[in-house]
């Protein structure tokens, strides 16, 4: 109840505001488990997806938006638990593991989750290399994927930035990718491999960047 409260109030604002045009959006699965697989420019992204989205849709963020005692922690944390985010911790195994794991559960019940195969934000604007997470969760969730581009959110939340900017911005919704062939493969590298590097093809087209045959380290990102 609270996650279609707060998305049918941002939603109105930002529709408002903002007017984020979508296209694709018919292709998107009404029911069942479906994985968004994102680009990463901004951390306005995790907003953008479930606001544009019929569907609840769950994701992951990392912790430290949900912990400190600032203005904007406190703000974005409770948005982004009032969405369904599931705080991850970069760096620690485990967290990630239980993470993943509470991201199969939402698969499990014929939910819907996004994710950012990258796994960090782009500091560029180009594609990174995406991590296999995205096929294991695939694989391990039996989800169709749905890549999707998203435009012009390093615009409205730049690296730093505290408020949002008066920016349009618009989300490609791609057609959903069945991996059903793959079923019980999913501890084999090679095809989680080339499961991740389909998708981010995908991504790539939707999104005209240009790719990078490499990971991003969340270490090189400069302070949100």
């Amino acid at each position: 109840m609270l996650y279609m409260l707060t998305k049918r109030v941002l939603g109105s604002v930002a529709r408002a505001v903002y007017r984020p045009k979508v296209t694709g959006a018919e292709q998107v699965p009404a029911e069942g488990p479906v994985i968004f697989a994102v680009n990463h420019l901004s951390v306005a992204d995790s907003f953008i997806v479930p606001l544009v989205v019929p569907r609840p849709v769950a994701f992951l963020a990392k912790a430290e938006y949900f912990q400190g005692g600032g203005v904007k922690n406190r703000l974005v944390g409770g948005v982004f638990r009032s969405l369904g985010a599931i705080p991850v911790e970069r760096g620690r195994g485990r967290a990630a593991k239980e993470a993943l794991g509470a991201a199969e559960r939402v698969l499990a019940d014929g939910g819907a989750f996004g994710i950012h195969p990258e796994g960090t934000r782009s500091p560029d604007g180009r594609l990174y290399r995406g991590r296999t997470g995205v096929a294991r969760l695939a694989l391990s969730g039996a989800a169709t994927v749905v890549p999707v581009a998203l435009h012009g959110t390093d615009r409205l939340l730049p690296i730093g930035a505290k408020v949002p900017r008066l920016t349009r911005v618009e989300v490609r919704f791609g057609a959903p990718l069945d991996f059903s062939r793959y079923h019980g493969m999913e501890g084999s590298l090679p095809v989680l491999r080339s499961i991740t590097d389909e998708i981010m093809y995908a991504i790539s087209e939707l999104s005209d960047q240009e790719y990078v045959d490499r990971y991003q380290s969340p270490s090189s990102q400069q302070a949100a």
